[in-house]
Order: structure tokens, then C-alpha cells, then sequence
């Protein structure tokens, strides 16, 4: 009778996962944008309407190709050299239909169409646009169901959130849960010291895509601009400009002076004479900060007389690695209380213990 019983509750315990996999499905879940959205199985064919939400499922799942019917070329075409590294570790992303160029408006719903996908990932600022509303509707009205992430537009509190919801669709939510939990020590360990020391830190300015032909697009509060209000700084541009940022004249800028100067742009120097990010040395990131910031109406704010200038890769605002922004505002702009916070050691173990693709470059610089 006991062993009757033993082998009974085996089998019971060898089945349960099986049964319990079977339960998920169909999954109703919330994305960043309040939409109700139903999964009917286990995505196995997913179109991203961002390429660069690659990144995302690669510090979930060990082939995030693999789960590909289609994706957008924004980040093939933006940032050439992180494409690189995910086709070196996985070729058959080179044979990964485009459907797009990564904005809401540039969806091909005849390349959509042929894919047979049973899951579409679109970014928040594409389900934003009028023509990215279209899209939804669209792919809805074909059965595939849409879900919208946001590592943008709100990052200190969707990312996590957005990394476990991704977890539970793709079924890998142990590691989702291990990422998320990092992210939030990673933030704590900044807001709780903040808190501590609730002094005022310097004034800044972040801007983006520096060009010595014009002056200056300066980021708001949203987005990367958040992770200058975690530390206790004050970013001038805080009360002048819509929450995403925008234009500042010379003559705003040479008033407010700020005492820090951080300029965001992406590798190659494709929209800005700044290059930095991925397979980008960091000899060539300083060298070409420094040409930035030799534009008359930068080289004579207080900051950067003062040397406190630093830049860093402007796709943080499209990817949860975005901590690491967070970490590196953190040491540049209050270095009194943050001086053991380390971004590279932070970068190391993500690529240890959740990249599928190490990420390899310099994402952060300081001139001096």
C-alpha cells in the first residue's frame, strides 16, 4: 500500500509541471499602456516592432532569435555594431524578415501578413503615434495579439515590471525575476542614499546628439532625464520643456550654466560628432566628447570649464539596461555619495549572468 502510494504521488509530482504549463495558456495580461491583451499559447513566432527589444528578450532567453518571425531594422541601422554581435552569436538573425523600419508609421503589413507570427512586441512611443494605433488594429484584426513594453518613457518603474510580464509570455520567468530583482537593488541602493542625503546635488544639462552647428536638444524629465532626479540633481530643463525635452537656445543655456554637461549620442558619430556605445574604444568616445563640447557656447559653461563632462550611449532610453545609465549619473553627479557604485562591475555581471549576447563597448565616458 505505501509503495502503491509513493509511486501514485510521482507520478502526480513528475505531471504537475506539465499541467500547471498547460494552465497558463490562454494568458490575459496588462502592458505598459493599459491594454488588456490575450495570449492564446506560447509565443514561437514573434514579430518586434523595435529591433532594439532584442535586447530585451536576450537577458531572458538563451536564443531570443529563435523566437523570431520578423523584426524592425531600427537597431541593424542605427547601431550596426550590437547587429554585429547578435548575428556572430546567432546567424540566423541575418535571415530574419524586416518588417519595418522601428517607427509606428513603417510597419509592412504585406511582410506582416506572410509570417504567420502569434505575438507582436511594439515600443511604446510607436503605440503612441496615430499610425502605430493603425498598426495595432491591424495586426489585432489578422489575430496576432499585441503587447507594448516601455523601457522609455517611465524606465524606473515599467522596466522591471515590463522584464517579469516578458518573462511570464516566454515562460522564462526565473530569469526574468533575477533581472527585475537586479534592477530594483541597483535602484534602491541610489534612492535610498538620496534619501539620506537630501542636499541638492549639481545643476545639469543632458544633451543629445551634440552638433556644432546647432545648440542644444536638451532631454526633459521623462526618459533618461529621470535618472538626473533620482540623484538629487536638478536638470535645467526641468520646468522650461515637455516631459521628453526639446530645443534650448544659446542664450538659455549660457543663463542657466550648469555645473554638469552630459551629452548622449550612438556609435560612429552617425547624428552627432559624439560617438559612443557598442564597439565603440573608449579612446575614441573621450576624443570625440572633447570635439563636442569645443562648440563656443558649450566650451564656457562653468561645467565644462570645470571638466565635468561626460557622455554616454543615447539607446539607453530603449532597452532595461538603462540601470546602468542610472549608475553611472549617479557616481558623475554626487561622487561624495556614490563612489562605490560601479557601472562597469554592474555591465560585467549582467554579461555574466544574463546576456545571451555580451554587450561590449563603451556605453559611459568622462572627458577627464
Amino acid at each position: 500500500m505505501k509503495r502503491l502510494f509513493l509511486l501514485t504521488l510521482g507520478l502526480l509530482l513528475a505531471f504537475a509541471p506539465i499541467v500547471n504549463a498547460q494552465d497558463r495558456w490562454p494568458m490575459t495580461l496588462t502592458d505598459s499602456v493599459g491594454r488588456q491583451v490575450t495570449i492564446k499559447a506560447k509565443p514561437k513566432a514573434i514579430l518586434l516592432g523595435s529591433g532594439f527589444n532584442l535586447v530585451a528578450l536576450s537577458l531572458i532567453h538563451p536564443d531570443p532569435v529563435s523566437l523570431l518571425a520578423g523584426w524592425s531594422g531600427d537597431m541593424k541601422g542605427d547601431n550596426p555594431e550590437i547587429y554585429q554581435d547578435f548575428v556572430t552569436k546567432f546567424p540566423k538573425l541575418a535571415d530574419v524578415p524586416i518588417i519595418g523600419n522601428g517607427t509606428g508609421d513603417g510597419l509592412s503589413f504585406e511582410t506582416i501578413l506572410s509570417l504567420k507570427a502569434d505575438l507582436a512586441i511594439l515600443a511604446n512611443w510607436q503605440a503612441d503615434t496615430e499610425l502605430g494605433k493603425r498598426a495595432i488594429d491591424y495586426l489585432e484584426t489578422i489575430g496576432v495579439p499585441v503587447f507594448v513594453v516601455d523601457f522609455n518613457s517611465d524606465p524606473l518603474k515599467n522596466t522591471p515590471d515590463n522584464m517579469r510580464l516578458l518573462g511570464r509570455i516566454l515562460e522564462r520567468e526565473e530569469q526574468a525575476n533575477a533581472f527585475a530583482t537586479f534592477y530594483e537593488d541597483h535602484l534602491k541602493r541610489i534612492t535610498d542614499r538620496v534619501a539620506a542625503n537630501p542636499e541638492p546635488g549639481p545643476t545639469v544639462v543632458m544633451d543629445a546628439f551634440p552638433n556644432p552647428d546647432r545648440c542644444c536638444y536638451a532631454y526633459g524629465t521623462g526618459g533618461l532625464g529621470e535618472f538626473i532626479g533620482i540623484t538629487g540633481s536638478r536638470n535645467i530643463a526641468d520646468k522650461n520643456l515637455p516631459r521628453q525635452g526639446g530645443m534650448v537656445s544659446s542664450e538659455y543655456l549660457i543663463s542657466a550654466d550648469p555645473e554638469v554637461y552630459i551629452a548622449t549620442a550612438s556609435p560612429g558619430g552617425t547624428y552627432s560628432v559624439f560617438s559612443v556605445g557598442p564597439g565603440v574604444p573608449a579612446e575614441e568616445a573621450r576624443r570625440t566628447l572633447g570635439e563636442a563640447v569645443k562648440n563656443p557656447v558649450l566650451a564656457n559653461l562653468s561645467g565644462v570649464q570645470k571638466g565635468r563632462v561626460h557622455g554616454l550611449w543615447n539607446f539607453f532610453n530603449a532597452v532595461p539596461l538603462n540601470i546602468l545609465a542610472a549608475e553611472a549619473f549617479a557616481h558623475w553627479l554626487r561622487p561624495e555619495l556614490f563612489a562605490d557604485v560601479d557601472p562597469d562591475a554592474s555591465l560585467a555581471e549582467i554579461n555574466e549572468r544574463f546576456a545571451a549576447v555580451p554587450f561590449r563597448g563603451s556605453y559611459w565616458i568622462s572627458l577627464k
